[in-house]
């Protein structure tokens, strides 16, 4: 553990794991850094056709469903016109303790619904926040948890919503998520015992994993083979230190904090994350995030996809070198 209470490991060098089977791995961005949905707007939201404006211009490959916009053939016409793919739609699924609310199913299946209708790849799964939990973001060791029934339920319905995707050629990737019944690696832990690999996905959230008091490159080494899709945000220590500490409490005043910073300036271990996929053979998505910064929402969206890409580059090299 490092004084600030994270795990962490020595940082990866040039040629360890490298990065050469990353090349093919296309870079995304979650447009909730220009628009965010969790958040009392602050401003009047940037219409959508702004925001894919600013993806396509910045470089990336595709994007998940923001807010506002369009859906169905319209969506498709305007990714289409940027050469940008949707590479996920994103949906929370309500949950207590005693597993998913009883609208869950329905929840859940309208987005697999809106997936299929606007063209997109992967469905990302989450839970929603809970109250219960929200006390705890950042410190959640021993918070409430799901009961064994819960477990099961969740597990049940991960399940059926991993087989219905499938047969309509989709993807589940779960993923993981500060103040829900699913934010430490222990938690992380029990839902991949709980799903089955051949139905359900792991879409690994690297910054909310450090939230949760884990190691994005341990939890890589542990289930690397399930994680089908991936979130690449950072996080900063000082708000992170709050958090643990109590002198911040909640995941909303987290945001405000800016508790998730630019990729390559908090505790991120990019590299380590990069060489932990590459050794994996990843294949799936990169996607850039962040989701509220001190920065214009352009420029934060930049930094990420720059540092992402030189780091990618950076690692390349090095195992080019070290095979010469």
């Amino acid at each position: 553990m490092s004084a600030r209470g994270v795990a962490t490991r020595p940082r990866a060098t040039p040629g360890e794991g490298g990065a050469g089977s990353l090349a093919d791995a296309p870079i995304g961005v979650v447009p909730i850094i220009w628009n965010n949905a969790d958040l009392p707007p602050s401003k009047p939201p940037l219409h959508p056709s702004t925001v894919l404006d600013e993806i396509e211009r910045l470089g990336f490959a595709g994007t998940q469903l923001g807010v506002g916009f369009p859906t169905g053939d319209e969506l498709r016409r305007e990714l289409s016109a940027r050469h940008l793919r949707l590479a996920e739609v994103y949906g929370a699924i309500p949950c207590q303790r005693d597993g998913p609310a009883a609208n869950a199913p329905e929840v859940a299946r309208r987005h697999l619904d809106d997936l299929v209708a606007d063209g997109g790849e992967v469905l990302v799964v989450a839970l929603e926040r809970s109250e219960e939990r929200d006390a705890w973001v950042g410190r959640a060791a021993g918070a409430p948890s799901l009961t064994d029934d819960g477990w099961t339920a969740l597990g049940d319905l991960l399940n059926d919503l991993g087989e219905e995707a499938g047969r309509s050629g989709h993807e589940v990737a779960f993923h993981n998520h500060a103040g829900t019944f699913v934010e430490t690696s222990d938690e992380l832990d029990r839902l991949m015992a709980s799903t089955d690999p051949r139905r359900v996905g792991l879409c690994l959230d690297v910054g909310h994993a450090i939230v949760g008091g884990g190691d994005p490159v341990a939890i890589l080494a542990r289930h690397g083979e399930r994680v089908t899709h991936v979130h690449l945000k950072d996080v900063a220590p000082g708000p992170a230190a709050a958090l643990r500490e109590q002198r911040l409490t909640g995941f909303l005043p987290a945001l405000q904090a800016r508790v998730f910073a630019p990729l390559g300036s908090g505790l991120l271990d990019l590299p380590g994350v990069l060489a932990a996929l590459a050794n994996r053979r990843y294949r799936g998505w990169l996607m850039v995030e962040q989701d509220t910064s001190w920065e214009p929402p352009s420029e934060a969206a930049a930094v990420g996809r720059r540092v992402l890409a030189s780091t990618l580059r950076w690692m390349t090299a090095g195992t080019r070198l070290r095979a010469s």
